[in-house]
């Protein structure tokens, strides 16, 4: 039975999902509907759920909401103008989206990306993680009643935004990862403002974990609720900090490792029983870690190009335009035409913040993409939430969508 089709059979008859009742003792079910702009669900999710009183005995998450079309619009777009299209879909993850996509198309067209370059994308997906994080962490803070650590968190957020204008141009949806490389070299500068702001974060998260491990009545909120055991999670193909919460050290960029992260030394945090409070401390270990890898990353940048040499893929430098024909025709032909990529099929899957993203490629040899498809972890992911939240209280409900992460904008795509 297919996941639609088992929704459908609980809509029908919502008594299948509650216990039965002793005798002499009737049971009252009320549907209630989520949302769809609850704002619990950090986006534009339905939750319509099957209540006993307080208790949740069934929910059937609704989407669709933000459908975008963006995988069909990527088809009908040169592969270099795909790029900002794709970097909208988990908006918090743009860096990610960018680079699945990349990686795909790179291993199409078979070309090395310099050493210099992969780092620069270490740095900048890194740096994206935390803001990712911290954008989870404030809001599900809030969601709990800790207001404070919004505006804690997202101080440091606007950092990582500032950080990203320096060295693009942009604060969200930068276009900085290319197809053989990234747009640019770092700025002056740039380097020394992201050491200062990795011991800045060190700091930061020893506070937070000081003002929330401190805070009894979140930490009651969060142990012992929205148990899955790994079994079934690895069933439904969760991945991520969910499926490392619940005790498996599975993270691509150890397992396999893409982009230089093999040059790195970085531990991946787990927890025990793959509750709401494991959820919470493995993301909070995760700005440890990535500090750790931005910093390594920094430390040992190498010199040299940091986008291919190939014309016939990548832009030509500025300085060259105004004295180059040849350079002149190879900018003309790419931003008109694109490049060509031979017949082939690629999967790149790559260790977003919520688990793997995964980008699929098909060519047939033209400048534009036969198809494209995207693996989104917060799809995959809210499989798991009706085993979350059944048989536990409303208000758990509440908190296990915080735990879950989900991206909307990824979800619908």
């Amino acid at each position: 039975m297919t996941l639609s089709e088992d929704y459908r059979r609980r809509e029908e008859s919502v008594t299948l999902s509650a216990e039965s009742p002793s005798e002499g003792e009737t049971h009252e079910l009320l549907t209630l509907n989520i949302g769809p702009h609850h704002p619990a669900t950090h986006g534009v999710l339905r939750l319509l759920a099957t209540l006993e009183g307080e208790i949740v005995r069934d929910v059937k998450p609704i989407v669709g909401y933000v459908h975008t079309g963006i995988e069909k619009t990527a088809e009908d777009k040169a592969y270099w103008k795909v790029i900002p299209v794709v970097e909208r879909m988990d908006y918090l993850a743009y860096y990610f989206n960018a680079m699945a996509f990349c990686g795909a198309v790179e291993t199409l067209l078979g070309i090395e990306v310099p050493p210099r370059a992969q780092y620069l994308r270490v740095i900048h997906l890194e740096l994206n993680r935390i803001m990712s994080h911290l954008v989870w962490l404030g809001t599900s803070a809030l969601d709990l009643g800790a207001v404070s650590m919004l505006w804690y968190s997202f101080r440091e957020r606007e950092s990582v935004l500032d950080l990203f204008e320096m060295s693009s141009g942009q604060r969200m949806h930068t276009r900085y990862i290319q197809v053989g490389g990234v747009i640019e070299d770092i700025p002056r500068g740039f380097a020394d403002r992201v050491k200062q702001f990795c011991k800045e974060m060190t700091r930061r998260a020893d506070q937070y974990a000081d003002l929330l491990e401190q805070n009894q009545i979140l930490i009651e909120r969060l142990r012992d609720t929205g148990k899955v055991d790994k079994d079934e999670l690895l069933a439904l193909g969760v991945t991520g900090p969910l499926l490392r919460a619940a005790g498996v050290p599975w993270d691509l960029r150890k397992a396999q490792p893409y982009s230089s992260y093999d040059h790195f030394d970085f531990q991946i945090p787990v927890g025990t029983i793959g509750d709401n409070y494991d959820r919470f401390r493995v993301r909070h270990a995760e700005f440890y870690e990535s500090t750790k890898i931005i910093e390594q990353a920094l430390e040992g940048l190498p010199e040299g190009p940091f986008i291919t040499p190939d014309r016939k893929v990548a832009l030509p430098p500025r300085h060259e335009l105004a004295t180059s024909m040849e350079a002149l025709i190879h900018h003309f032909k790419l931003v008109t035409e694109g490049f060509r990529v031979p017949p082939g099929e690629a999967y790149y899957p790559i260790e977003g913040p919520r688990g793997e993203l995964g980008c699929f490629v098909r060519a047939d040899g033209s400048a534009k993409p036969a198809r494209v498809h995207m693996r989104d972890p917060s799809f995959t992911n809210l499989q798991a939430f009706p085993s979350m939240v059944r048989g536990g209280y409303i208000a758990d409900l509440i908190a296990t969508v915080a735990m879950l992460d989900p991206i909307l904008g990824g979800i619908d795509r």
